[in-house]
């Protein structure tokens, strides 16, 4: 029996890693899109006349075993992967591919939809049911289902080329970040290197049975050296090494799959009658179109842009006079900030990681969630994990009901790809008379405890924790009747206010108080210390924001134009960055080769969401200062109206329903320093 192809007979029907066999996934995703496929034969096959629930309600409740499946193997394939995982991800990606092909196009499914859609005047449905039809009805229309035979031929092997690809690009990251590795053996080569990142150092070249110290491209490890390291020539070759993964010209380069991916995609969006993929990708966002995404991003480009240079301008100034430096090399960037935000603030990570120790602030993330939502969070042991690190918690109400399962999942490792995210082993939804609770995890890439010192993190990665725990709690507060429409199942640029309005409970003293713990004396942060943090909150964010600017326009110029004319990556980046450009170039570095978000992520013409959904939440986290951040009615009504309510109806009625109004940008430009 394939544990993968039944229900799972395991506490709160949570997945059984310890029972799955690496051998079982292939033939469990064969039968799992044979049974798929069985109950959308009999959604055709029926014989009665097509309604709501015979077919658009049966249709989105079938394939639930094909859908745990892919959630326990793509997850496992980005947190805990193997050359073998990776295999099948290559052999299985078309095939699903092919089956949403099988389900798009198929020409009798899309006319009993389309049926009920042409009476949806008639039918008296609910908000969330009316969503859900609108849903299914465009996913038939926007994925070919009026194409003649030919082009929806064609749009098949587009798409299973497009998944291919994908998946081969983050294998080659995934592959250029863990090829790399700086091997140091002279001590001095360490100078400015904060005690924690050293002991890791040693630590990992001792697993490798190798003398002195090693650092990686992961992040705990490369951000701090950036950071710190006083050695300039050191810091210049972790950060081109960085910003070489897969742009080496060797077997694990990815500029031919970047640009057949951005071909692909037009090639795609003109089939299906749109100028281009950001054309297709915008039209179900709130933003709607490219033309208001530039005009935002270029609004506040223009807002920022001059605070950036002033900035960098000051930055130049201060590096010179400190180190002599006359031009300010991205490798510089992270080193020169924080000794001015030291100058200026008499703060620095050093002196805040004694009081953020890992433990403590996901506890406090928990005390938050229990003082703001009602929630408690219990660590339980009898919850299978996929790997010994992991952690898992029962997530209880007021009422002692079961919410959610949740797994925090903290530490880098070989088979893991760098990087935060939250994702769902298990989607909430309503059948049956059952509430089903969904289980969420937060994986992330923290400094793993050492020898003499638990994992504290810097203030960015306690932030951190907190933006992935927001996408958390979003997935955990559904409380939806459909799957497609739970938790962050909503448009892309709406899907990041959850998670960016929990960073500002990072900055408040109120919510500090309840976690920032000195591990060794027990000592609460001080004041001075918080008030600091809020001060520096806003520092260099003009350079800040210039570079998601340019991230977003990047993204927006691979997918908003005709792609086919370039033939060359570097090239056409650099004409990209024209306009966001401060430190001078380097030859061998590409960012779009390792752009996962765009390329392998789900951000293509998405990554303006971040900035997008800053101006949703600094709006809305002034409604909670202006009653208080813990305030029970704003809290409340942000559950009921944003985090309980996932995709069930735009994304800006509900906005307007928790906050009485539409988002205005100036919270945002306000909490930047940019008025």
């Amino acid at each position: 029996m394939n544990v993968l192809l039944s229900k799972f007979i395991t506490k709160h029907n949570t997945a059984p890693f310890s029972q799955i066999k690496i051998e079982d996934y292939l033939p469990a995703f064969q039968e799992g899109i044979t049974l798929a496929k069985a109950e959308i034969d009999a959604i055709v096959n029926n014989p009665e006349a097509p309604t709501f629930e015979n077919t658009v309600v049966a249709m989105d409740f079938s394939g639930d075993i094909l859908d745990r499946l892919s959630s326990v193997f793509f997850n496992l394939n980005s947190a805990e992967t193997n050359d073998e995982m990776q295999k099948i991800a290559q052999e299985v990606s078309p095939l699903l591919s092919e089956f949403g092909n099988d389900i798009t196009l198929n020409a009798a499914l899309f006319a009993k939809i389309k049926t009920v859609y042409d009476q949806k005047e008639t039918l008296n449905l609910n908000p969330e049911q009316t969503t859900l039809l609108d849903k299914k009805y465009k996913s038939f229309s926007r994925n070919g289902a009026n194409l003649a035979e030919d082009k929806k031929d064609k749009l098949r092997e587009i798409d299973k080329e497009l998944s291919k690809l994908k998946l081969h690009f983050e294998e080659n990251v995934l592959a250029e970040t863990n090829a790399f590795e700086l091997h140091l053996t002279d001590y001095n080569h360490l100078a400015g290197l904060p005690e924690g990142t050293i002991e890791a150092a040693r630590l990992l070249a001792k697993g490798k049975e190798k003398e002195g110290w090693i650092f990686t491209l992961d992040h705990p490890s490369y951000i701090p050296f950036l950071t710190y390291a006083d050695n300039r020539e050191l810091r210049k070759k972790m950060a081109i090494a960085f910003g070489a993964r897969s742009f080496q010209n060797n077997e694990f380069d990815n500029q031919e799959n970047v640009l057949k991916i951005a071909k692909l995609r037009f090639e795609r969006a003109n089939l299906l009658g749109y100028k281009t993929h950001a054309h297709f990708v915008l039209e179900e966002r709130m933003a709607q179109n490219p033309e208001k995404v530039f005009s935002f991003l270029n609004d506040l480009l223009a807002k920022a842009k001059p605070a950036a240079q002033k900035e960098f301008a000051e930055l130049t100034a201060f590096a010179k006079e400190l180190d002599g430096i006359e031009q300010l090399e991205k490798w510089d960037g992270a080193y020169y900030s924080e000794k001015l935000k030291q100058q200026l603030f008499n703060l620095d990570d050093e002196k805040l990681k004694p009081y953020f120790q890992l433990e403590k602030v996901l506890n406090g993330a928990f005390t938050v969630a229990k003082k703001l939502y009602g929630l408690t969070f219990t660590e339980v042991f009898d919850i299978d994990k996929y790997h010994e690190e992991v952690t898992t918690y029962e997530v209880t109400d007021a009422e002692n009901n079961l919410v959610s399962i949740f797994y925090a999942d903290f530490f880098p490792r070989k088979g893991k790809r760098n990087g935060a995210w939250m994702t769902s082993f298990k989607h909430q939804y309503k059948k049956d008379g059952v509430n089903e609770r969904p289980h969420i995890s937060n994986v992330c890439n923290f400094t793993k405890p050492t020898e003499t010192k638990p994992s504290l993190l810097t203030f960015n990665e306690v932030t951190t924790l907190f933006h992935e725990f927001g996408h958390g709690l979003h997935g955990m507060l559904a409380n939806t009747v459909y799957p497609s429409l739970s938790g962050t199942s909503v448009f892309w640029d709406f899907v990041e206010l959850p998670s960016q309005i929990m960073e500002n409970w990072c900055y408040e003293p109120e919510a500090l108080a309840l976690f920032a713990n000195h591990y060794e004396t027990g000592e609460i942060i001080p004041i001075e210390y918080v008030q600091k943090i809020k001060e520096s909150a806003s520092f260099q964010e003009g350079l800040a924001t210039l570079r998601q600017l340019s991230f977003g326009l990047l993204d927006m110029a691979w997918h908003g134009q005709d792609p086919t004319n370039i033939h060359d990556l570097k090239t056409f980046e650099t004409e990209q960055f024209a306009n966001t450009q401060l430190y001078p170039d380097v030859k061998e570095n590409a960012m779009s080769t390792a752009f996962s978000h765009i390329f392998q992520g789900g951000y293509s013409s998405g990554y303006y969401s971040y900035k997008w959904a800053e101006v949703l939440d600094a709006d809305a986290f002034e409604y909670f200062q202006d009653k208080g951040i813990f305030d029970h009615e704003v809290a409340t009504k942000f559950k009921e109206n944003v985090l309980s309510k996932g995709g069930t109806e735009h994304p800006m009625i509900l906005y307007k329903r928790f906050r009485g109004q539409e988002p205005k940008p100036e919270a945002l430009l306000k909490r930047a320093g940019l008025l």
